[in-house]
């Protein structure tokens, strides 16, 4: 029998993913890792352990909170006063849930690990010595998470499940009930796990003001900003990501968008045309290709370059810097952000009528 490390959240996702392994003859131990001191993880804690019991499996406590304030908050704060937008769930899955949870699991003698995203892997053979594991997007296109899993190599691949990639969001409810699993009528993830309110309000307790001007696109002082990494590329006035009273007068009739940011002078750059803001090309660095392998370039793919970004068609080339990239839309794209991921699909519409989906290639870091 393969033992299976699940990482439980106390959510309907991985309650249901635990519950579809044992279902499956695994030899299955839950696992919820606690990665900061909030309401939520103690009552998914509570939640997780009393999913457990009624699975019958065995459950431990990770106890993440030092790693993960180092690997990933600290760093948050590092990227954000930098004037960048990181995605923290994208580095967390990396190095904490794919890397110490995975870690933990290989100690205690398991095979693999398993978590409840929505996204898919398909073994390919290439020959009797070798094979690789491919990701794929879910079969709930709106609930598909493979976006945040761009980081991951053939070595964590190879010892990771994700149970309900082939169910929808639907199905999953119908089988928590089905399971008789007390997880129904939870309130939904907050977007962000170790920020108790908002992004703003989360970086002003931790960051200094540093305050300096807003100016428009062609060098107009329309007001003040309290510090650049509380606005991010395509917020607008009345969003809650605006700083101060001057802001809001200057912004008073057609609203002012944030345009861009110029770090060494302290500047915020504003503009009252939303057309600003779409842009055909950019840069990305950090790449990561999940078969370990580089395609060969120019290479057609269909690109996200957020979460809920719809994945558009591009073409991408190499840079003159070693591991970057240009990426060039074939229609200009709203709000590109650096610090951001922009994440590589391989467009096969042949899969995708087999009902297998699409591929991710990989990512990058949006420079």
């Amino acid at each position: 029998m393969k033992k299976i490390v699940v990482a439980m959240s106390g959510g309907i996702d991985s309650s249901v993913s635990a519950a579809l392994l044992k279902r499956a003859n695994f030899d299955v131990v839950g696992v919820f890792m606690k990665l900061a001191d909030l309401p939520r993880f103690k009552e998914g804690e509570k939640r997780a352990r009393k999913i457990a019991e009624i699975l019958k499996i065995p459950f431990l406590v990770l106890d993440l909170r030092t790693k993960f304030k180092k690997r990933i908050v600290d760093w948050f704060f590092k990227e954000y006063k930098i004037g960048l937008t990181p995605n923290p769930c994208v580095v967390c899955n990396k190095e904490i849930k794919f890397g110490f949870l995975l870690e933990k699991a290989l100690s205690l003698d398991a095979d693999f690990v398993a978590t409840g995203h929505y996204a898919r892997l398909r073994r390919e053979i290439r020959n009797p010595k070798s094979e690789i594991r491919k990701l794929i997007r879910a079969k709930d296109k709106n609930k598909d998470q493979s976006y945040f899993l761009w980081m991951l190599n053939q070595e964590q691949l190879k010892r990771i499940m994700f149970p309900i990639g082939n169910y929808t969001r639907k199905e999953v409810e119908n089988l928590a009930k089905k399971f008789k699993l007390p997880v129904l009528g939870i309130k939904k993830s907050v977007e962000i796990c170790f920020i108790k309110t908002t992004i703003n309000d989360f970086l002003k307790g931790h960051l200094k003001k540093r305050p300096g001007k807003i100016v428009t696109k062609d060098g107009k002082i329309v007001g003040e900003h309290e510090g650049l990494w509380l606005y991010t590329i395509g917020q607008r006035k009345g969003l809650g990501l605006a700083g101060g009273p001057a802001f809001a007068k200057a912004s008073a009739g057609k609203p002012y968008y944030i345009l861009d940011k110029d770090l060494k002078k302290n500047l915020l750059i504003v503009t009252k045309d939303e057309k600003d803001l779409y842009k055909r090309e950019l840069i990305c660095k950090n790449i990561n290709w999940i078969s370990d392998k580089k395609p060969r370039l120019p290479l057609k793919i269909k690109a996200k370059i957020r979460y809920r970004h719809q994945p558009a068609s591009a073409t991408l080339t190499h840079h003159l810097k070693p591991n970057t990239y240009h990426l060039v839309f074939k229609r200009p794209q709203r709000a590109i952000t650096p610090g951001q991921s922009v994440v590589f699909y391989l467009p096969t519409e042949a899969l995708a009528k087999a009902g297998k989906g699409e591929e991710v290639l990989g990512g990058g870091i949006i420079t």
